[in-house]
């Protein structure tokens, strides 16, 4: 059997992702897809809409035969990291090609991580602006391109993680359709991630826009989670939890433990902490995922230790998807899960297993121990 990969978040599954889905299948002429999927935080360190049982199984009614979640040490990180992770994973499942959307299909990214090559060295150390401006200048000035849309970052870190990590996987970029990504428009039956998310927390499912299963799920969501429902916990580490200790987590680097400790302690909200510690040295996506990481009490050791002991937790598969399974078993080169036992709670599953008890802030459902694979 010929497998084709996706990689994805699933925030939620929408028509958008359906065509993905559809174009890989053509393009590749493969007998199965298999999609590696981020489990219930997003990259940016986010809570999705619906947990990672609802949206494995908005994919599996929509076409994808077996899905896999993307370990948190993975999913919450930088596009490099997040696409070397998922990259090794479809490796190792024996995926023959990688299809993926971006804005800008046509450019040659190959050569663009080529050129790269030829400024990584430089220190990018001017504290007036973010690493990724200080990057984009050197890149325009390189390849006259400059990486400024969700998509095309992706893409890029894709060809990069194939190059260093020496993967035998082709890659494959397809125009992304419809609305921009950060577009709130929602017309039509193709609508980005966020115009849906916003609609539903504005009480309106746009059903034109998702399969039959997401627009099911959507419809049960009484209130989208969001970081104004997690800081009153976060909050609370920072003004009890000693700076020394608060050092100690990962992506908490270059004194910003003081920097959070402080604007904590003036800060009743979400919004007016967010400001008070954004600099044009630090993104919004690099505090969230540092705050996400100091809310798992996850320290520097032990994430880098984590990122090396990759493993294969399965969320759900079709028929096609669990012969498929059975067909390269054997051959995985990472431990295979189906159902989380109270040793990989304490081991392995760690920081899965905490970054679901964290979800459980939004709902009650259990997220990892003793959750037996979907069947479709």
């Amino acid at each position: 059997m010929k497998a084709v990969g996706l990689v994805a978040e699933y925030n939620p599954f929408h028509n958008g992702h359906l065509y993905h889905r559809q174009q890989a299948q053509r393009l590749t002429g493969a007998d199965v897809v298999v999609a590696v999927m981020s489990g219930n935080f997003t990259q940016r360190g986010v809570p999705t809409i619906v947990d990672k049982w609802q949206r494995a199984r908005e994919a599996l009614q929509s076409g994808v035969d077996l899905v896999v979640e993307l370990p948190v040490f993975d999913a919450v990180q930088p596009a490099h990291l997040f696409a070397a992770g998922a990259l090794r994973l479809l490796a190792g499942l024996g995926v023959a090609d990688v299809v993926f959307g971006a804005e800008h299909p046509d450019w040659d990214f190959q050569q663009m991580v080529a050129a790269e090559k030829s400024f990584q060295s430089a220190s990018f150390q001017r504290y007036n602006a973010t690493f990724a401006t200080q990057f984009n200048q050197e890149l325009a000035k390189q390849t006259g391109h400059q990486l400024m849309d969700p998509n095309d970052i992706l893409a890029f870190a894709y060809y990069k993680a194939k190059a260093e990590e020496k993967l035998p996987l082709a890659l494959h970029a397809i125009e992304r359709i419809g609305s921009a990504y950060h577009d709130h428009n929602l017309s039509g039956n193709l609508a980005s991630a966020t115009a849906i998310r916003q609609a539903v927390a504005n009480g309106q499912v746009p059903v034109q826009t998702v399969p039959a299963q997401t627009a099911a799920d959507l419809g049960e969501v009484v209130s989208v989670p969001t970081w104004d429902q997690l800081y009153p916990l976060l909050r609370n580490q920072l003004i009890q939890a000693p700076v020394a200790r608060l050092a100690e987590a990962y992506e908490v680097a270059e004194g910003l433990e003081y920097l959070m400790k402080d604007a904590a302690e003036r800060n009743l909200t979400f919004t007016g902490f967010q400001r008070a510690v954004k600099s044009k040295r630090y993104t919004y996506a690099r505090l969230l995922r540092a705050e996400f990481y100091l809310l798992l009490q996850a320290t520097t050791t032990e994430v880098e230790k984590a990122m090396t002991r990759p493993y294969y937790h399965v969320l759900g598969f079709t028929a096609t998807g669990q012969r498929y399974l059975h067909q390269v078993k054997k051959g995985l080169p990472y431990p295979l899960i189906v159902k989380v036992d109270q040793d990989l709670k304490r081991g392995m599953m760690n920081l899965d297993y905490r970054a679901g008890k964290l979800y459980q802030v939004f709902t009650k459902q259990e997220q990892d121990l003793k959750q037996p694979p979907l069947r479709l």
